[in-house]
């Protein structure tokens, strides 16, 4: 009878998938943010022309990969959108050094490929961001170049003299700050991030304007928004003056994009990260990587604390900005991998995927997170070693990037763990396909369910009167949910993922280990 409940639930929700796929009609939906993305380090995810540097014909090759236009297939994983990092110009293997802000970086492609897959994404209900990175530009930039010789030549109403923050040479360098002098000049340029990084002037009106030229620039060519590298660093170490900034900023671009997609990186505690809602959405740091609560709920920790963190959360995010969401995730770029401290062998991987995932907001996936892909800084300290090449298996020559030293021992590829069921590939698609067949999930109101003396957990969400209940189990053992002690609702429907099976029989809810359960 379980398998039943399970085969029967899961073809409807397949079918109620799909039928609103139909209804909405072919192309992009502009208006949906609540998506799950899916983040491409570009130089590191599929090689298209054999010099072992990702590129986005690569990522237009991999598109029935990431969502092949049919929710029904579940042949692909069905992401609602991709954020590419950075592809301008730049010397770097990273490219957050850009020289070019107008030019797609040639080891990349061509902005006509760039254009061709923004309009593949958006045939296929995909929104596509861009890394932006505005806090700094590279070195070898003409801005800094014209900069530079506007000091050499001690000409302050050259329009370019201010375009960077500078101090003179011998002024106390501000606490925290980094400087850096300006060859043959008496003058210091402000790099907190790398020499090689100097930072813009944003009390500059020039530079505003020349920050929203280049946004305008590639909107205009249909891309759905950005990603804000160091969104918190504009103005060191003031949030006040950074908030001013992005709310101008914001404001300006919504008047070119309303539905504009926007999401910055605020790496903080929620204290300071709350503060920057006003402007945008916010990765959601704190509960990221290893010590975050998604992971350590994964662990088999306690899933009533992690509904009350969500309820709270979102409480939090909505009293500064009614129209901001959570946006959850688990590793990026700049974090080790989740796969080194999460296994797919007990589940734990399986089931952080099932907490963040079946959740409210736009979570983010990082590339490779879906076949467990490993690497980590480690002692060699490179952040190289947390952007290794996606692994195929299917001949893909795409090459670990520059600089990295870390032996992933990841133990599978795509190719392996499409001929594996039940495998970590197959649970991310299937999330996917359960997130989209329950719209309350991603926008609903979360309510968090008590449970004394239980560690299994979940909570409500609520969407235009419609309720979802979702309900983990992270133990290694099975446990049961009396629901009629911690809400009123009756519900009739079940689907579940993870290890194990559910089953609902009156208000009795029997979970398995480390399963999940969607209950209407």
């Amino acid at each position: 009878m379980k398998k039943m409940i399970r085969l029967l639930s899961f073809c409807a929700a397949l079918a109620l998938l799909f039928s609103a796929a139909l209804a909405e009609g072919p192309g992009l939906n502009p208006e949906d943010n609540h998506r799950v993305f899916y983040e491409i380090f570009v130089g590191s995810f599929s090689d298209s022309d054999g010099d072992g540097t990702g590129d986005l014909r690569g990522i237009i090759n991999r598109m029935d990969y990431l969502n092949d236009g049919d929710p029904s297939s579940g042949k692909s994983l069905g992401i609602g959108g991709i954020w590419l990092t950075p592809v301008f110009l730049s010397p770097s293997y990273h490219k957050y050094d850009v020289t070019d802000y107008y030019q797609i970086d040639p080891a990349f492609g061509t902005e006509e490929d760039l254009k061709e897959l923004v309009d593949l994404c958006h045939r296929r209900d995909v929104k596509l961001i861009l890394d932006l990175p505005l806090n700094h530009t590279g070195k070898d930039h003409r801005w800094f170049e014209n900069f530079s010789n506007a000091h050499l030549m001690h000409n302050p109403s050259n329009i370019w003299y201010d375009f960077y923050s500078w101090i003179p040479d011998g002024d106390p360098v501000p606490a925290g700050r980094h400087f850096s002098r300006v060859p043959y000049c008496d003058i210091l340029y402000e790099c907190n991030f790398s020499d090689s990084m100097p930072e813009l002037n944003f009390d500059n009106p020039a530079v505003r304007e020349a920050l929203l030229e280049i946004a305008r620039y590639w909107l205009n060519l249909g891309v759905d928004g950005f990603r804000f590298d160091a969104a918190k660093y504009p103005y060191f170490g003031d949030h006040d003056k950074n908030v001013d900034f992005w709310t101008w900023y914001m404001r300006e671009l919504k008047a070119v994009q309303p539905d504009l997609y926007a999401v910055a990186e605020v790496w903080d505690g929620d204290g300071v990260l709350s503060r920057y809602l006003s402007a945008f959405n916010c990765f959601h740091f704190s509960v990221s990587q290893a010590e975050g609560i998604i992971a350590s709920t994964a662990k088999g920790g306690d899933v009533n604390l992690y509904a009350r963190a969500l309820e709270s959360w979102q409480n939090s995010i909505r009293s500064v900005n009614p129209d901001a969401m959570d946006v959850p995730f688990i590793a990026n770029h700049d974090t080790d991998r989740a796969a080194g401290y999460l296994s797919m062998a007990n589940g734990r991987m399986q089931m952080a995927a099932s907490l963040y995932l079946l959740s409210p907001g736009s979570p983010f996936i990082y590339y490779g997170e879906e076949i467990g892909l490993r690497g980590s800084r480690g002692g060699a300290s490179t952040d190289a070693n947390r952007r290794l090449a996606m692994l195929w298996g299917d001949g893909d020559t795409v090459a670990d990037p520059a600089g990295s030293t870390y032996d992933s021992q990841t133990p599978y590829s795509v190719k392996d763990l499409e001929a594996i069921p039940g495998s970590l590939l197959y649970h991310y698609r299937r999330l996917l396909a359960l997130r989209r067949a329950n719209p309350e999930i991603a926008r609903g109101t979360v309510t968090a369910l008590s449970f004394p003396g239980s560690k299994a957990g979940g909570f409500l969400c609520e969407l235009d009167g419609s309720v979802v209940g979702v309900f983990h189990n992270t133990s290694g053992s099975a446990k049961e949910l009396d629901l009629s002690a911690a809400t009123d609702l009756a519900f009739s429907e079940i689907t579940f993922i993870g290890e194990g099976e559910a089953s609902l029989e009156g208000s009795l809810l029997t979970l398995d280990a480390r399963t999940s359960a969607i209950l209407r």
